[in-house]
């Protein structure tokens, strides 16, 4: 079996690939580069569970980065249990080919429960008391203990947050060259996210963003030249494209004005009651899903989106199947922005009843993506100060919050989720050998999405 390294490169387009990105431009010139098609929504877990499994998210059930539990009513956002993918993923339909074969996933989504031999990921511990100790979750646990003790704990922190940055993709880049040079796997999936951060925080046309490529290139040549090394070849997939938005979409303030929107008043904050909201929307970048009390509450929140600036596309019942959102985790009525916009998850009509989750990282409380997150709000005179403050206090014990992320939401450059405008500003497909040698040729909108699953196997005989 020929070993094969699948690289996650987040927000990379194949506009990028140039003059900037001199080691990804020679993979692409040796072997072969492309536009890569998507999913709607085209978010990381959509897109990821797409790629390991083939299958659209009405099929694999991954419709977002979180969704509406049907049973509960409860929002559950950045779950990561491989058991809430449907479909054959990729290491398994590989290893029932070649009993052979081994595997190891480092910080790719879906992680916890995958049936591969090496895995890392993100997983804080919560004690009983509030705390949130930083960790990752690792299968079998000595392999995170050796990672760690070879290149010391991940940098959390750089992983998501105001402070988000190269660190965790630098991290990452060795965690992966230690388990090619140590473990010498048949396919490793690696993650590097940093390039992302940036383009949200800025857009993509910002000179930071324009470094963060060159700081991803660079990580990609060190990787590149191990695999070259090992005679391992090299695919480079990205999960979608970001384009500059400057108009934020409160969605669900719109709902509310409509009365459609109920709130439960608490002592931090209003809550959004789910159980009283005729209409509500769990937003996530450029997409929504508007979860509805009764079918005949329709009407209604589509009369209040119409209207609503910034709103492109609506999908209300089977009509969601035209999108391949036809599935019972999905909204009732799904949204999309336009490429300018994106939604927020904002419920509250004036920011002193703003729930006490709003200024803090807290990517599960929150019914909806948050990039605000990836700030310190420059209201804050000492920013620092504020932040080391708050972080002594919770080492002795103290519980507080880390109140330090802004409730602006234009403040955000970039965002993704709805399809792209131009394949050029989308996802690619890069691979070290020529594209046609893992499968057809690109079509008139590039390489499929669904067909990475089998081009990384046709790769792997």
């Amino acid at each position: 079996m020929a070993p094969v390294l699948l690289l996650d490169l987040v927000g990379l387009t194949p506009r990028m690939i140039g003059p900037d990105t001199p080691n990804l431009a020679a993979c692409a010139e040796q072997g072969g580069l492309a536009p890569m098609t998507t999913v709607l929504p085209a978010v990381t877990c959509s897109a990821q569970a797409t790629m390991l499994t083939g299958l659209r998210p009405d099929e694999h059930g991954a419709v977002g980065n979180g969704w509406l539990d049907p049973a509960t009513t409860e929002h559950a956002f950045w779950r990561q249990s491989n058991h809430l993918v449907g479909g054959e993923k990729l290491y398994e339909a590989a290893r029932a080919t070649d009993a052979s074969f081994t595997c190891a996933k480092l910080f790719w989504w879906w992680n916890m429960g995958a049936r591969v031999d090496w895995s890392i990921t993100p997983r804080p511990f919560y004690p009983a008391d509030g705390r949130k100790l930083l960790a990752v979750y690792s299968s079998p646990s000595e392999f995170g203990t050796e990672v760690e003790g070879e290149l010391g704990a991940f940098p959390f922190f750089d992983f998501w947050g105001p402070k988000a940055g190269l660190a965790s993709s630098r991290w990452i880049t060795e965690a992966t060259l230690y388990t090619l040079e140590r473990h010498s796997p048949s396919l490793t999936l690696a993650y590097l996210p940093h390039l992302d951060y940036d383009l949200q925080r800025h857009g993509p046309d910002h000179p930071r963003s324009r470094e963060s490529v060159r700081e991803l290139d660079s990580l990609f040549g060190k990787l590149w030249t191990a695999a070259r090394e090992r005679g391992v070849d090299v695919v480079g997939v990205s999960e979608y494209g970001i384009t500059a938005v400057d108009r934020p979409v409160h969605i669900n303030r719109a709902l509310r004005r409509a009365g459609l929107l109920a709130v439960r008043e608490t002592p931090v904050g209003e809550v959004l009651d789910p159980f009283a909201s005729r209409a509500f929307a769990l937003a996530d970048h450029q997409l929504a899903h508007v979860y509805l009390s009764e079918p005949s509450d329709a009407e209604a929140a589509v009369e209040v989106l119409e209207s609503l600036a910034g709103v492109e596309s609506l999908w209300v019942g089977d009509q969601r199947a035209e999108i391949g959102l036809d599935h019972p985790r999905a909204g009732d009525l799904v949204a999309t922005s336009d490429a300018r916009s994106w939604f927020t998850y904002y419920y509250w009509l004036d920011d002193a009843n703003a729930p006490d989750f709003a200024p803090t990282v807290d990517i599960h409380r929150k019914p909806g993506y948050d990039p605000c997150e990836l700030f310190v709000d420059p209201r804050l005179a000492f920013p620092k100060l504020r932040i080391a403050r708050r972080l002594l206090q919770k080492v002795i014990g103290m519980r507080m919050l880390i109140d330090v992320i802004p409730i602006d939401a234009n403040l955000v450059g970039g965002s993704h989720g709805r399809l792209p405008d131009d394949p050029a500003d989308g996802p690619l497909f890069l691979c070290s050998r020529p594209i046609e040698e893992c499968g057809p040729a690109p079509g008139a909108g590039g390489v499929a999405m669904s067909s990475v699953k089998n081009r990384v196997l046709q790769l792997l005989e």
